[in-house]
This record gives C-alpha cells, sequence and structure tokens, in this order.
C-alpha cells in the first residue's frame, strides 16, 4: 500500500481496473481475479521488490559450476539472495522502480520458471502455499481499493510537554 500511495497514477490506474471488471458487485470474488490484469501486475512487482523471505533456503551444488567467475564445487552450500535478483539491473530495466507496467506485456510469473521473478523459490523447493498466497494478496489487495479511496494524509506536528 505504501508504494501505491507514493504513486497515486498506479493507484488510480489500478482502482480504475478493479471498479470497472466489478460495476455490478458490492465485492471482489475470487472469480473477477482473471480479468484484473493490472491488479496481478502490481501484486508482481511488489514481491519483485519486497520478496517475503530476501533469502531461499540453503540448498546443495549437485555439481561444480563456475558462476561470474567464482569456482562453485559440488556439494558445497549456496544461499540465493532473492532481494538482490529482483533488483538487478542485469535483470530488470530501472530496477529501483516500482512499474508494474513492466509485466503487461510479458508472461513472467511466479511459479519459478522465470528466474528472475522467484519471490517463493522455484523447482522442487517451490512454496507450497503460492497459490494460496497469491489469491490472498489479489483478493486483500482488490477489495481495499474496490471500497477506500486512499491519499496522504496531513498530519500536524504538536510539540510535547514533559512534567
Amino acid at each position: 500500500m505504501t508504494k501505491l500511495l507514493r504513486h497515486i497514477k498506479i493507484m488510480k490506474k489500478l482502482q480504475n481496473e478493479v471498479r470497472n471488471v466489478s460495476a455490478k458487485n458490492s465485492s471482489i470474488s475470487e472469480d473477477d481475479l482473471g480479468n484484473m490484469h493490472y491488479l496481478k501486475a502490481v501484486i508482481k512487482e511488489t514481491f519483485r521488490l519486497y520478496p517475503p523471505i530476501p533469502l531461499l533456503l540453503p540448498t546443495i551444488s549437485t555439481k561444480d559450476v563456475k558462476l561470474k567467475g567464482y569456482d562453485i564445487i559440488k556439494g558445497t552450500r549456496v544461499i540465493i539472495n532473492v532481494w538482490a535478483i529482483g533488483r538487478g539491473p542485469a535483470s530488470w530495466e530501472n530496477s529501483e522502480d516500482f512499474l508494474p507496467d513492466r509485466f503487461l506485456d510479458n508472461s513472467i510469473d511466479f511459479k519459478g520458471q522465470h528466474f528472475e521473478l522467484i519471490p517463493f523459490s522455484s523447482r522442487r523447493r517451490i512454496c507450497p502455499e503460492i497459490l494460496f498466497t497469491i489469491a490472498i494478496n489479489e483478493l486483500l489487495l482488490a477489495n481495499l481499493v474496490h471500497k477506500f479511496d486512499f491519499g496522504h494524509c496531513l498530519v500536524e506536528q504538536k510539540r510535547m510537554i514533559w512534567t
């Protein structure tokens, strides 16, 4: 939500999509989510920048590998930094920026086939609750932006007097 509050145009675009798809309904159902492509892009971009677990569980190298000039010997324990992958300029243009549009015209998903986006790990070690987690996040965000108009509030600072 913080990223959406800092990027009002993105939030308005998301609200428009959610409200148009569910114009006749008072709340969002799981059936509505299939038509909310921008919502899915916002969720992907959020998990790209803020993975639930920044470092994946350790794994053991199954063969000798040379990676970017480093020799990784078979049997070496390896920890993958998902946070760095999600912000890596080699994989992402403007990698530090919150740009959900980057996911609208490509097929990158969370299912571990695209190694530039693996917030839930991949292959045998992929999170077993990935589909549930994504659905809950999509439903929660869609219902929030459907029901409420968010914006910045001005907070007046008051001087505290200690006695």
